[in-house]
């Protein structure tokens, strides 16, 4: 498989093959991702971190894979303070800083600019969220969780929230697809997932169930992934407020499940998990968020030649 120099755009561009490959890389340096060694694989390449939306966990991860790897980062740093506010185009800004480093990790609010950007720049760009579109790595490290938390074969999971507008959801049904898992949809009506992407995952040999009641749902279930309401992607506040606060999961939703239940979510939460939950064996958000940080070690260190 060739990953060196390729742009990491959306799941539909992976086969189950390159996904196995980068879970299996991502084992490799999950020790150095601990600090448990240490390793200069990635010594004089350069990663740019330009981020149009606000990030904590997919940004500093990003920079603790490449720093972990003995790499540096070249980071934009608030958009009021570059040249994007004098009006310069994304593709000028990619031509700009794909002379200034050896790959490009993008998040934009508009969907379609990492593809935008993909045909721009000269150095790989990885997708790190484009709207209410994809979020392929975010996808990836959560394969990761459900491989080393539960199990990607025969899995059944619940995908609980914001399906209309949440990226990370419709990457991850995309990816999900190809190990054939019983998925189950739970969102109100208003935020059900698209019905174009439910079709395609079905073609792919997914088996969905939809629902509009967690509590109907996470008895039967290895993992439950939940999101949060996204305000930011409604355009209509009061469409917002109608189903802020619908779905909830506290320790009492959880008494009939599966012992070996485990709950992840992309964060940030709002109050879509109490904190109750956080102390329980199905709580895995928090081990989730560090996973992120061996895929994207993998990652870069495919597209960037150092690791086959």
């Amino acid at each position: 498989m060739k990953f060196k120099d390729q742009h990491i755009i959306s799941m539909r561009d992976f086969s189950r093959e390159m996904i196995d490959h980068i879970l299996s890389a991502a084992e490799v340096m999950e020790p150095i991702a601990r600090g448990e060694q240490r390793s200069d694989l990635l010594a004089g390449k350069i990663l740019a971190v330009l981020f149009f939306e606000p990030s904590t966990r997919t940004r500093m991860s990003f920079e603790t894979a490449m720093y972990r790897l003995g790499g540096d980062v070249l980071n934009l740093g608030s958009v009021d303070a570059s040249s994007i506010s004098k009006g310069e185009t994304l593709a000028d800004t990619i031509r700009i800083v794909d002379g200034y480093a050896d790959a490009i990790v993008l998040r934009h609010p508009k969907e379609g600019a990492a593809q935008l950007a993909s045909e721009f720049s000269r150095v790989p760009i990885l997708n790190a969220g484009d709207g209410a579109g994809h979020h392929p790595t975010q996808t990836l490290l959560d394969l990761y969780t459900i491989k080393r938390e539960s199990h990607l074969e025969d899995l059944k999971i619940a995908l609980a929230g914001d399906l209309k507008y949440g990226r990370t959801v419709h990457s991850l049904c995309y990816a999900l697809s190809l190990y054939g898992a019983q998925i189950t949809l739970i969102s109100p009506k208003e935020l059900c997932m698209p019905e174009e992407i439910v079709n395609d995952i079905v073609e792919r040999g997914a088996e969905i169930i939809e629902t509009d009641s967690v509590e109907d749902a996470i008895n039967d279930v290895d993992v439950l992934y939940m999101t949060r309401i996204q305000k930011e992607r409604f355009p209509d506040p009061a469409e917002y407020h109608k189903v802020a606060n619908r779905l909830k999961i506290t320790t009492e939703s959880l008494k009939d499940v599966k012992p070996g239940l485990k709950i992840m979510h992309p964060l940030p939460r709002v109050n879509e998990i109490d904190p109750k939950v956080d102390a329980t064996l199905h709580a895995c958000y928090f081990r989730q968020a560090f996973y992120g940080v061996p895929i994207r070690m993998a990652l870069l260190g495919l597209l960037m030649g150092a690791i086959q």
